[in-house]
């Protein structure tokens, strides 16, 4: 097992119709820290496109799920067998729609909530018990889920959003070079 190295894996759907949309959240905050890094090389890798740098001599994975969300676990657990990453070592970055835009929470366990990429994730990997990362995109008032997580940003939302994918970015950059998730957890939580 190869504990020089972490894998970040953003939740969202394959497609330019699905660019920008709520529910790409994961992948966004992915393109932020490859972007800071400059992560240019991802390639397709069991289900997944896969970039990586390196921080410190540790190689980080960032891992974009080509399942769709509600397969993501079928492109998860694949590349943690591969790389011998143990689960203790990745990180699920998604949306929220019971935060408010842009609110960010750290967890280490608990259920998927609703949330069918997570519990793709949890079937395949055998445990609710994982690090994880939530980005809040709020609740649609009016109109249906799946035409709100399929949707884009209303103009007053985007600047909160924005806000909250860079947070996230941000405790991600902090697990990274940071051992201690409950610390984390303190601090962005």
């Amino acid at each position: 097992m190869d504990l020089k190295m972490k894998m970040i894996v953003g939740l969202g759907n394959i497609g330019r119709e699905y660019d920008q949309t709520r529910h790409n959240t994961g992948f966004m905050v992915v393109d932020t820290l490859a972007k800071r890094n400059n992560v240019t090389n991802f390639k397709i890798q069991n289900d997944a496109m896969v970039g990586d740098f390196r921080v410190n001599g540790e190689k980080i994975l960032l891992v974009k799920p080509t399942t769709y969300m509600n397969d993501s676990g079928r492109a998860v657990r694949p590349l943690m067998d591969y790389y011998d990453i143990d689960l203790s070592n990745v990180i699920i970055a998604y949306d929220d729609m019971d935060m408010p835009v842009g609110k960010i929470r750290l967890r280490q366990k608990g259920s998927a909530g609703g949330h069918n990429g997570i519990k793709s994730i949890i079937a395949h990997v055998g445990t609710d018990k994982f690090n994880r990362i939530r980005v809040g995109i709020d609740h649609p008032v009016k109109e249906s889920v799946v035409n709100y997580v399929l949707g884009k940003f209303r103009k007053d939302q985007q600047d909160d959003f924005e806000i909250g994918i860079q947070t996230a970015a941000d405790a991600l950059e902090s697990w990274i070079t940071e051992e201690d998730f409950s610390k984390l957890m303190n601090k962005y939580n």
